[in-house]
């Protein structure tokens, strides 16, 4: 993961605790999980109408499209 080891990971997680406190830190987990739904949630979205879309519209006759030299 980014190539952090598990004592960067302690590190990061001991900083994180001093600067905002015992109490502050579920309610940061919380709303970084609640981000991180709502992220998963719109990318699935996005692909599911990506694929709708491209499923709607059939590919083009070459016959329509002519190429004039």
């Amino acid at each position: 993961m980014f190539g952090l080891g598990g004592q960067e990971l302690i590190l990061i997680l001991l900083i994180i605790l001093l600067l905002f406190g015992a109490k502050k830190l579920p309610e940061l987990a919380k709303g970084l999980g609640k981000g991180m739904k709502e992220f998963k949630k719109a990318q699935n979205d996005m692909e599911e109408e990506f694929n709708t879309s491209a499923d709607e519209n059939p590919k083009k006759d070459k016959s329509t499209s002519s190429t004039q030299s």
